[in-house]
């Protein structure tokens, strides 16, 4: 190996300073939000789907609450990562995985954007998923016998879906969220899964 100078020295880790802080650059905040997870018969403890992350590839992974969000860094894309994790999910679990990738930044506008107050006794549901799932649920919702207290509504191609505690299940709505032709396309998420999403992005 040729010998470097003082000053090729310098050069040399100033260039690979530049390129850890490049690499640093690229990295993105995502969180995988998972379909089905602990539902049905597929059990999953958190601490497994954070080391399937891991062994993915996926950087600093942890999860928030058991209903499968986790959290990760990485410097592929959206779709990418959806190919890779779906993939590795449905061998360790033996299962087939449907999960939906949103980056940090993604997270904070869906939580900023809901349009419904926060009410006691209601819940404020948010939907993830595919492209223009959210014109399928509206459609799915305004057909359905819903209560006059629920409320839904696009905002900037995300559904949100208020409901009175207790009657998420078992509204006309509710049950149309678990047809076999919505499986693959969407999972929702109570509001204060993101607000938690989003304290753990910041911590």
């Amino acid at each position: 190996m040729p010998k470097l100078f003082p000053s090729q020295k310098k050069d040399a880790a100033a260039i690979g300073a530049s390129l850890q802080f490049i690499d640093y650059q690229i990295m993105k905040n995502y969180c995988a939000f998972l379909r089905g997870v602990n539902v049905n018969g597929t059990s999953m403890k958190m601490a497994d789907v954070c080391e399937v992350f891991s062994q993915a590839g996926m950087n600093n992974v942890s999860s928030v609450l058991a209903s499968g969000n986790i959290l990760f860094q990485s410097d592929k894309n959206s779709a990418e990562l959806k190919n890779i994790l779906e993939k590795a999910m449905s061998q360790y679990f033996n299962y087939e995985a449907f999960l939906f990738i949103r980056t940090e930044k993604e997270i904070d506008v869906i939580f900023k954007n809901d349009p419904f107050p926060v009410i006691d006794n209601y819940h404020n549901y948010v939907f993830i998923g595919s492209e223009n799932i959210e014109e399928t649920l509206l459609e799915e919702f305004e057909k359905s016998n819903n209560a006059e207290a629920e409320k839904a509504k696009i905002i900037n191609n995300i559904f949100y879906w208020q409901v009175p505690k207790g009657q998420t299940l078992g509204s006309a709505f509710g049950k149309v969220l678990g047809k076999k032709s919505l499986k693959d396309k969407m999972t929702s998420r109570n509001l204060n899964t993101f607000e938690k999403i989003l304290k753990k992005f910041n911590n």
